[in-house]
């Protein structure tokens, strides 16, 4: 028996989420609906001009989101990030144990912690700059090797894949993993991700994946091509399990090669999508590692994201632990 169901591996950011409009964005040059890097600088200065606007903190990542809506779904995991003895990596690790995930990697004493300002605007697009921090100087000497080898699954964002450390950290994770018995889960992030390091995430999803999770933007990159059926049929040529979502149209699973469509569930209210991909992938994990088909367990990812998306932010504000039986039905395996 596995003492967690899954070992998350990302960035350690604190998210501030703010409400905007498109004109500030225009005002500022920022390109809608993606996520750019900038250094503290370039944040602090966005961050004046919207001086007197609403902001919330939450602890995120990309992985970490996946991690916390897992928990919130009733599974368990440990996630390992970098944060930095300062204000914002405090908040990180009570915000993380809070919402039910052990966070217990030693904090730098020098630098600061990672944040990503999150600008929402009233379509619900999300744009996000993101100041990376201490969180990119992640090693493999931060990995608990020990909880790694307890758990179901390794989990882990294609947004580590930018500095050496942090890809010696990942390649250990995954070669562990393949030792121990560990599935290993592996999402690609961001199209700019892949387009940055193509030839990497192809040797890695050949090589060393057993579930890769993207979506049809990020799987045609990877493809290089422009039709999403044959970018997910090139995916499925080199992993045996591939997880492609397509917004509003749900997701496709494809098991050996074979490819089936799992329609989404409807958002009455939607208000923001971040988020919608990592809880997609929160809500997968958590079936495979609780006895679900793969197909039941993108139905459940299905509906997690869809839940997200009508909240302002990565985080769920309703539990949806147990409510499995009422929204797949009974029969989930």
């Amino acid at each position: 028996m596995k003492h967690y169901d899954v070992f998350g591996i990302g960035n350690a950011l604190v998210d501030i989420l703010i409400p905007t409009e498109d004109s500030f964005l225009q005002k500022m040059g920022w390109n809608k609906g993606i996520m750019t890097l900038v250094d503290a600088e370039v944040q602090g200065g966005v961050l004046t001009a919207l001086d007197g606007h609403k902001k919330e903190l939450r602890s995120g990542g990309s992985a970490a989101n996946t991690m916390i809506a897992l928990a919130n779904s009733g599974g368990t995991g440990t996630y390992t990030g970098k944060v930095t003895e300062d204000t914002y990596g405090e908040f990180y690790k009570q915000d993380m144990e809070k919402a039910g995930i052990l966070f217990e990697v030693p904090p730098s004493k020098e630098g600061h912690t990672g944040t990503c300002v999150i600008l929402t605007t009233p379509d619900a697009e999300r744009t996000m700059l993101t100041h990376l921090g201490i969180s990119s100087t992640l090693t493999k000497e931060d990995l608990d090797l020990e909880r790694l080898k307890a758990s179901s699954y390794s989990y882990v964002e294609g947004y580590l894949w930018d500095r050496p450390s942090t890809k010696e950290a990942c390649l250990l994770a995954m070669e562990e993993s393949k030792k121990a018995g560990v599935k290993v889960a592996f999402t690609f992030s961001d199209p700019f991700c892949v387009n940055r390091s193509r030839e990497d995430f192809l040797k890695l999803t050949k090589e060393y994946c057993d579930l890769i999770f993207c979506n049809a933007e990020e799987a045609k990159a990877l493809a290089a091509t422009e039709s999403k059926e044959d970018a997910l049929k090139f995916i499925s040529s080199l992993c045996k399990n591939v997880m492609m979502t397509d917004s509003a149209n749900g997701a496709f699973v494809s098991v050996n090669g074979t490819i089936s469509h799992v329609g989404g569930f409807p958002a009455q209210n939607l208000l923001d999508t971040t988020g919608a991909g990592d809880c997609f992938a929160a809500g997968v994990l958590y079936g495979l590692t609780h006895g679900f088909s793969l197909e039941n367990a993108a139905r459940w990812g299905n509906y997690v994201a869809s839940r997200i998306v009508q909240e302002i932010g990565p985080r769920l504000s309703v539990r949806l632990m147990g409510r499995q039986e009422e929204i797949l039905g009974k029969t989930q395996g």
